[in-house]
C-alpha cells in the first residue's frame, strides 16, 4: 500500500537490473535508414503520459509507465510471438521512467530463460532525439518544434 504522496512506482516491485543496457539515437535513426520497421524488426514505447506532448519517435507504442507493469507479461508474449528481439524503451529523458521499464522487462525476460530478446533505453529518451536536428525531428510522428524549444 502506497502513501498519498509516494510515487506512482513504488507500487510496484523495484526491477533486479538497475543498470539497463541502452542504445543511441544514432543507432536507432540507423536501423530506421535501413528500412526496419518498429512493430516488426524492433519495438519503440514511448513511456509518458501526462508529458506527452509535442510528437513521438515514428512508431513508437504510448504505454504509460503508470499503468505498465500489470501489461508486461502480455508485452513479452507478443514480443515472444512476433520474434522481436530488441524493445527499446523511452520517456522524456530515459533516466527514470525508461529505466525502470527496461529494467523490468528484462528482469522478465531472463526469468522466462530468453537468449536473443533484449530490453534496452534510449540514452537521452525523446527529448535528446528532439534535439538532435532535423534528421531526427523528421522522424518523429506530430513533431511540434515549439514545444521542443520551450524545453
Amino acid at each position: 500500500m502506497t502513501t498519498e504522496n509516494a510515487p506512482w512506482y513504488a507500487a510496484y516491485p523495484k526491477p533486479k537490473n538497475t543498470s539497463p543496457d541502452s542504445i543511441s539515437r544514432s543507432e536507432v535513426l540507423d536501423r530506421l535508414d535501413r528500412g526496419e520497421q518498429p512493430g516488426r524488426d524492433f519495438l519503440l514505447v514511448d513511456l509518458r503520459r501526462n508529458d506527452h506532448e509535442g510528437g513521438t519517435i515514428r512508431g513508437s507504442l504510448n504505454l504509460p509507465a503508470q499503468s505498465l507493469y500489470h501489461s508486461l507479461p502480455t508485452l513479452y508474449n507478443l514480443c515472444d510471438t512476433g520474434k522481436i528481439d530488441i524493445i527499446i524503451w523511452y520517456c522524456g529523458s530515459s533516466r527514470g521512467r525508461g529505466t525502470r521499464a527496461a529494467g523490468w522487462f528484462d528482469d522478465m525476460i531472463k526469468e522466462k530463460g530468453h537468449k536473443s530478446m533484449k530490453s534496452v533505453i534510449l540514452l537521452e529518451g525523446v527529448s535528446g532525439w528532439a534535439a538532435a536536428g532535423k534528421e531526427y525531428s523528421d522522424m518523429m510522428d506530430g513533431y511540434e518544434k515549439e514545444v521542443w524549444e520551450k524545453m
